[in-house]
């Protein structure tokens, strides 16, 4: 431990921590631009300079680390006016657009220039002209915007392993761009969306589509529904003042009818309906050998984009399950439309969605057309809802609790747990136990695949079997599960794992890339509370016991993964070899 004082303030920090570190233990901010949490320090934009006792000049607090007996002085006016000046330089290579910008009022370039109190240009304007790249259609990339801070770079390179975007050309012209610039879309880049959720200003941003949802919206002729998943409940609130993780499940039900949407369905009865299938799926390999094991789950679609682009050998352990919310979108023009006497081309579905990549999950393969048509026609992310309901002049604190329609709308409290890191595992287990055994689990919770390791391992006993788990998010942490899977594969042991478990966010979908600004740990642990605590709330807590998706099977599919529920419900993977490192 070294013992240091900041204005003054004593504090024990631990060895290898930061002056930035300890001076969050003093309970002293010192504002940052290009370190995020999530990241290791760049020590690129210079907003974070402080000053050492005794040592001439200033050094930068995210990378400097403390020794015992230092003095640091965070404040006064010299550092003041350097930060000012830093931010300054900063703007004389930004558009002044802010009105015009997504990020106008969550920009921390904007936030600081307001701190600083920044009210005039001193230095020239010098702004590249750059073409904005919206050919993933999922995210936006607007390198005019882009302040070179690298967070981008690092999260996509480091914390992804995608290495889709890099920083080109020399000193003022450095840009961002698609690695060897190109359109994005021809990059390694799976639409995960990361990228834009770490960005500190509008120079990556989701692919709004809200002006098509709004024309859906107003056109008569359409019977337009909405369906939310299950992350977006803990965590649209925070742009309403709420805290992180708090379940705003019954007012988003409430909004979306005062946008004016005709039914309110729930991609957690999508999710039950997947545990269905793909619990059938696990109890059918893991009993009888139809199909190699382990099983890996399929719900996430940048993880199968990945996974198609760069490990293609692992296809054959794939679930052919279809995810939540695409489930639901063919269950709408199929199941609903034919219970409520309407013409499925009527019908438009937007499913609102904690993640970027839904965008392109829609339209990613014939069977996202299981309905004979596009069975979700468009997909917003969590900020996209958030403007809705401001634009719309709706306050969320003062709507009435609402619940959501029939019959795709009754949910277990396996299906909200599918926002979180490890809660696809968790929801399989449960059903997946009593299809094997015929018998209810005593103990629903598997609290072995909890947490924000980025790798957890567990073993559970399924009536004396014991059944070998893997979770893996983030997907600079799936390399390791892979190898294991491939290394007992060629020596032809027993499988590594029998199901796997893979999310490309860190914390899955509650820090998936659409959702509310200025994600951390600390913030994803508080939505994943949100989650347990909606499942702990439902006294139905197994996707095999609820009633409208019995209904369902009973009335309308037919038994798991019989022949209508893979016409319906299921899916298939490209290798795509060209991508392949």
């Amino acid at each position: 431990m070294a013992k240091v004082t900041i204005n003054g303030i004593e504090v024990h920090a631990e060895d290898g921590q930061t002056i930035l570190d300890a001076a969050r233990l003093a309970q002293v901010r010192i504002p940052t631009l290009c370190k995020h949490p999530d990241l290791p320090p760049t020590a690129s934009c210079g907003v974070c300079v402080v000053k050492i006792a005794g040592q001439r000049g200033m050094v930068r607090a995210c990378t400097t680390p403390v020794r015992d007996g230092m003095e640091i002085i965070t404040q006064d006016p010299e550092i003041a006016d350097v930060r000012r000046t830093v931010v300054k330089l900063i703007l004389s290579n930004h558009p002044n657009a802010c009105l015009t910008c997504g990020r106008n009022g969550t920009c921390e370039l904007q936030a600081l220039a307001s701190e600083f109190g920044i009210r005039r240009e001193t230095f020239p304007n010098i702004v590249a002209d750059l073409p904005r790249d919206p050919s993933t259609g999922a995210i936006e990339l607007e390198p005019a915007k882009c302040i070179k801070c690298g967070r981008c770079v690092m999260v996509c390179q480091t914390n992804q392993d995608v290495w889709a975007l890099s920083f080109l050309d020399r000193g003022i012209d450095t840009r961002i761009s698609a690695a060897g610039d190109i359109q994005l879309a021809e990059s390694p880049c799976i639409r995960c969306g990361q990228c834009s959720a770490h960005c500190p200003t509008g120079a990556i941003f989701e692919y709004s589509q809200t002006e098509q949802v709004w024309d859906m919206l107003m056109d008569p002729e359409v019977h337009c529904i909405a369906q939310i998943a299950p992350a977006v409940r803990v965590s649209i609130g925070e742009a309403f003042g709420y805290d992180p993780g708090t379940n705003l499940t019954s007012k988003l039900y409430a909004a979306l009818r005062r946008l004016g949407f005709a039914a309110i369905f729930d991609t957690n009865f999508g999710a039950d309906v997947t545990i269905m299938e793909e619990a059938t799926e696990f109890a059918r390999r893991l009993e009888n050998g139809k199909g190699p094991m382990p099983l890996i789950t399929t719900c996430c679609p940048s993880w199968v984009d990945f996974m198609e682009k760069f490990h293609s050998d692992m296809i054959r352990y794939f679930s052919s399950c279809k995810s939540p919310h695409a489930i639901l979108g063919t269950l709408a023009k199929t199941y609903y439309a034919e219970q409520v006497g309407l013409d499925r081309d009527k019908i438009r579905m937007v499913s609102i969605m904690p993640c970027t990549s839904k965008k392109y999950e829609i339209i990613r393969s014939d069977e996202m057309f299981a309905s004979g048509s596009q069975d979700v026609d468009i997909a917003i992310t969590t900020r996209e809802l958030t403007r809705m309901i401001q634009q719309a002049g709706i306050e969320l604190a003062n709507l009435p609790a609402e619940q959501a329609d029939n019959p795709l709308g009754e949910y277990s409290g396996a299906g909200t747990i599918f926002g979180t890191t490890g809660g696809v595992m968790e929801a399989a287990l449960r059903s997946a136990y009593y299809f094997i055994n015929g018998k209810e689990l005593d103990d629903v919770d598997f609290k072995q695949v909890r947490g924000l390791d980025g790798v957890r391992e567990a073993e559970v006993d399924i009536d004396g079997r014991t059944i070998r788990l893997a979770v893996a998010h983030g997907l600079a942490n799936v390399e390791y599960v892979l190898n294991n899977i491939r290394a007992t594969a060629e020596a032809g042991d027993e499988p590594a794992y029998h199901l796997v478990e893979v999310m490309a966010c860190p914390g899955g979908c509650i820090g998936g890339g659409g959702q509310s600004w200025g994600v951390t740990d600390e913030i994803r642990q508080k939505r994943i509370d949100g989650l347990h605590g909606d499942d702990l709330a439902h006294t139905i807590r197994r996707s095999h016991q609820n009633p409208a998706v019995q209904r369902l099977y009973d009335d309308f599919i037919g038994k798991p993964m019989g022949d209508r529920a893979h016409q319906l419900l299921h899916t298939s993977y490209t290798a795509r070899p060209e991508y392949r490192r």
